[in-house]
């Protein structure tokens, strides 16, 4: 019953946006010797669960979704130092935004979200070229590739990306999602992405639902 208090309090902060109390609360359950893995998964993650539920309903905007995630890195980094032997990545994401492109608010959110959720992100950066993103993926061998594009014009980078992946026999290790202001489903289709993400959030539960999907399968 102890732990449910800690936990509560976690889950709390995480949705009150409160980077004080978020601080407080881990160093708090960590003090009452509250698992590491107990405290992350639930506690800090339904909280999370529990501010997509509301930007879902339009209660929260993306500026609380980015600050979540943010609050919620704030409790991780009191409470990691606890996991004995490392708490292991949900899954692990290659995200770019492609070359010609110097936009990275959208990938910085989504990056940030993935982060919160316990997955490991290789954050290439901005103006990626296609190759540099297949390399990435042959050296970091992820669960998923993360393409975004603002400008109608550097879009057709995504579809040569994912052809450098094909040359290189990588493609059928990896799911590619794409996303960005001007992107439409058919477009992604097009090119031969998995999935086009309809807005940060959206994006990150289907690379949960991906990851979680390959780990029933093993």
């Amino acid at each position: 019953m102890g732990a449910e208090k800690h936990l509560t309090a976690l889950k709390d902060a995480v949705v009150r946006l409160d980077f004080e109390g978020a601080a407080k609360a881990a160093k708090e359950a960590m003090a009452a010797g509250v698992d590491a893995n107990l405290a992350i998964n639930e506690g800090l993650v339904p909280g999370m669960a529990a501010v997509g539920e509301k930007y879902e309903k339009g209660e929260y905007f993306l500026s609380e979704l980015v600050v979540a995630a943010e609050v919620m890195k704030e409790s991780l980094n009191v409470i990691m130092p606890y996991a004995k032997g490392g708490l292991g990545a949900r899954g692990k994401v290659v995200i770019a935004t492609v070359e010609g492109d110097m936009h990275d608010l959208g990938k910085n959110i989504v990056t940030s979200l993935l982060k919160a959720n316990s997955f490991d992100v290789i954050d290439l950066g901005v103006s990626v070229p296609p190759q540099k993103i297949a390399d990435a993926v042959r050296e970091h061998k992820p669960d998923v590739v993360g393409m975004s594009a603002l400008l109608s014009i550097t879009m057709p980078k995504m579809g040569e990306t994912i052809e450098a992946l094909k040359r290189t026999g990588l493609r059928d290790s990896v799911k590619i999602i794409v996303g960005g202001a001007a992107l439409v489903p058919e477009f992604a289709l097009r090119i031969g992405a998995d999935h086009k993400a309809a807005n940060a959030l959206e994006g990150v539960k289907k690379c949960i639902e991906w990851v979680s999907q390959k780990e029933r399968r093993s």
